[in-house]
């Protein structure tokens, strides 16, 4: 693939943002970034270079991190006129953070390849806070030596990085991790409801809980930090990009033939808790859906 000079970065949101940031302060390559909105630029300040656009990012870089909110946004960035597709050059590599459909990485995987250009699955899990102490787990779709070529520059910002298997894979194991993961929140709703119907106190519940057999991350983080004091911020992970999460999963749970029960539960309660105004909310705020109905 060659030398790798420069580096680029496109997508500086919640999570892209201190990825750029760790990436730019710990490698000695300069970074060339760009987001739509100025702000995140600006606190960058001094650590990038910044770009007017994702082709002058795709000109000016050999290797290109995209971190999205959407495998859409992945789609039409690389597809639009002007964008990485026309702007690409044999040699180079292209790396997505982002969750994106099985899919359309596969398929964005051989456009990319019919112009020598190679692109890895590599999307990321945590929270903003492990994105900000580079403390995130990465899964990644590659070949054993492709993946050589970016653990590196992947280990400024995880310290868990996982090769999945052949592209897609990465993927396919951060979707399912999502949406296992949301189920989780979804029975601990469920037994907070009906702890505290049943006149137990949903702490200590959880407090037990998590001594015990059903202790769990999601527990100890979704639970005890956010479901029992009700703390359920804005620019978190919200009820609407985990839905969209849930649908890549459900996406791949059809195409799969697996009835995936569990996750359409789920699906329901992220549909109720949209409706009652909550969607832009941290998800576990759908406990809240179960206070009134269980």
């Amino acid at each position: 693939m060659g030398d790798i000079k420069k580096l680029g970065f496109i997508g500086l949101g919640v999570m892209g943002e201190p990825m750029c940031r760790n990436l730019a302060i710990k490698q000695a390559i300069p970074v060339l970034a760009f987001d739509t909105q100025q702000a995140p630029l600006e606190r960058l300040g001094k650590t990038i270079d910044g770009a007017q656009s994702v082709g002058e990012v795709m000109r000016g870089s050999d290797l290109v991190f995209l971190s999205l909110p959407s495998g859409e946004v992945v789609s039409q960035i690389c597809e639009q006129a002007d964008g990485l597709l026309d702007n690409c050059r044999s040699g180079q590599i292209v790396v997505d953070l982002s969750t994106s459909p099985v899919e359309l990485t596969r398929a964005l995987y051989k456009k990319f390849k019919a112009k020598g250009v190679l692109l890895i699955d590599a999307p990321v899990a945590r929270t903003r806070a492990a994105a900000e102490s580079g403390t995130l787990s990465i899964m990644v779709g590659g070949l054993e030596h492709e993946f050589a070529k970016i653990k590196p520059y992947l280990s400024t910002f995880a310290t868990e990085i996982t090769l999945c298997g052949p592209v897609g894979s990465g993927q396919v194991v951060k979707i399912l991790n999502n949406m296992v993961l949301f189920e989780t929140v979804a029975a601990l709703s469920e037994a907070r409801a009906i702890a505290q119907k049943a006149g137990v106190d949903p702490k200590k519940l959880f407090e037990t809980l998590a001594l015990g057999s059903a202790d769990s991350f999601a527990l100890r983080n979704h639970g005890l930090k956010a479901i029992i004091p009700g703390d359920f911020p804005e620019r978190a992970f919200s009820v609407e990009y985990a839905a969209k999460d849930l649908r890549y999963a459900l996406d791949l749970a059809e195409q799969t033939q697996v009835d995936a029960v569990g996750a359409r539960n789920v699906r329901r309660l992220f549909d109720l808790a949209v409706k009652r105004g909550d969607g832009e909310l941290y998800h576990p705020v759908i406990s809240r859906v179960l206070e009134t109905t269980v």
